[in-house]
């Protein structure tokens, strides 16, 4: 348990948090638990950069049409 709260907090800390993150996931010294959890976890981010990309991207040009849609009133 104190291995996984060290590393908790390890994550709190910004910059860092990434690096260590891609640092446990493939490191061959890590644990196989603690390796597939930020391999996981890597994964979900990934998954949901690429979600929050698409909705900005939808938004966006939402917003770009009824702009320029309102310069003819």
């Amino acid at each position: 348990m104190g291995e996984w709260l060290i590393t908790m907090l390890i994550l709190m800390i910004p910059c860092v948090n990434l690096v260590m993150m891609f640092v446990w996931a493939f490191s061959s010294k890590e644990k196989k638990s603690k390796s597939n959890y930020f391999k996981a976890s890597l994964i979900f981010a990934a998954v949901i950069l690429v979600l929050y990309i698409i909705i900005i991207a939808i938004f966006g040009a939402a917003f770009a049409s009824a702009i320029s849609g309102a310069a003819y009133y």
